[in-house]
């Protein structure tokens, strides 16, 4: 089995604001001395992995990230009879497997000293033990030992956590390494972020006394062709999951049409900047993967042929120059081109999930 897979995507934007700093405007980053606008990896997992798509193909093995597990569980054991302060004790016993509680040493009795201090992403298997183990202490009314709150730790099912990852800081024994890496999206070309200044009319004026604006705003955004890089280690995929083949190839081909068709939903109702890969390389291999970015460290310009056909041949020229340089190219590389009505995503799909049985 060939064990890393590479995605190259050039995705259009309209007007967007798809994600934001902490001013509120849209992320950029200097890339060959120009600026570019950019996109977040965190903004564009979050974004796959909450999609239909995921949904669709992953049903039962997507995992919950959150820091309320113990408010849950405590709720859970109340509904079933257990007195509040047993529910109490209980819950936070159970919430600690999973990380360190926001009041650890101290329970004052409010809902936040149920928390865990940093977002846990709790796989399915172990959301069931979870479950299962509140059941079983309403039964008996018996405190959970410590046994039972070692065998809640779980994770071989959660196509989100064996892509994208899971650290528990107080407990590294219960991580879970990456198999999918994912870098921030850029413009191939430099760019400007514009000001949307905006009006909101008070449909109850009838302009007797006031004719203007019941509200006014602004809005920063920006357009651009982005590149965007993924790098999945099928092998260590595979072995997060528990060595399910099957499961695998449905979450490799998940991803694949996630990051070619789920755009981020960042302020999505102001401008609908929803939008598809135009373009999508697809390579395998066992030699050490490459990010093509620097295809683009030369701004891209929209002269002859146009901004996206000339991204594409400066994507292609470089991959070919740098496998001429190192001699590990995938020759059988898969490419999905819109401009030149050349592929499909079903054919980028089979390609990236292919042979995954064969190691």
């Amino acid at each position: 089995m060939e064990r890393f897979v590479q995605l190259h995507l050039l995705t259009s934007y309209p007007p967007a604001n798809l994600n934001r700093d902490d001013l509120g405007r849209p992320k950029t980053a200097l890339v060959g001395g120009a600026e570019r606008l950019r996109i977040s990896s965190q903004s564009l997992k979050r974004a796959w992995r909450t999609s239909d798509v995921f949904a669709d193909k992953l049903d039962g093995n997507i995992g919950t990230r959150t820091k309320r597990l113990g408010e849950e569980v405590f709720n859970q054991l109340l509904a079933g009879g257990v007195a509040e302060k047993k529910a109490r004790d209980w819950a936070r016993k159970i919430a600690n497997v999973f990380g360190k509680l926001k009041q650890a040493k101290k329970d004052d009795g409010s809902a936040e000293a149920l928390h865990i201090e940093q977002l846990a992403h709790i796989s399915p298997e172990e959301r069931a033990a979870i479950d299962e183990l509140v059941r079983r202490l309403i039964a008996t009314g018996e405190a959970p030992t410590d046994d039972d709150l070692k065998l809640l730790r779980r994770q071989k099912s959660a196509a989100d956590i064996a892509l994208f990852g899971r650290m528990l800081a107080d407990d590294p024994a219960f991580n879970t390494e990456a198999a999918c890496q994912v870098a921030h999206a850029i413009t191939v070309h430099k760019v400007v972020v514009e000001d949307d200044f905006y009006t909101a009319v008070d449909d109850l004026n009838r302009g007797e006394e006031d004719v203007g604006a019941g509200h006014m705003g602004d809005t920063e955004f920006g357009a651009g062709l982005f590149y965007l890089y993924l790098c999945i280690d099928r092998q260590l995929l595979l072995d997060n999951l528990g060595g399910n083949a099957d499961l695998a190839r449905r979450t490799l081909a998940a991803l694949v049409e996630s990051a070619a068709t789920v755009a981020p939903t960042g302020k999505q109702n102001s401008f609908g900047s929803r939008a598809r890969a135009s373009y999508i390389l697809c390579e395998r291999g066992d030699a050490q993967p490459r990010n093509l970015s620097v295809a683009f460290l030369k701004p891209t310009e929209a002269h002859g042929d146009g901004l996206l056909a000339n991204a594409i041949a400066a994507l292609e020229g470089e991959r070919g120059r740098l496998d001429q340089a190192y001699g590990d190219g995938d020759a059988n590389a898969r490419v999905m081109d819109t401009v030149k009505g050349k592929g499909s995503l079903q054919d980028v799909i089979a390609y990236a999930s292919g042979d995954l049985e064969n190691d």
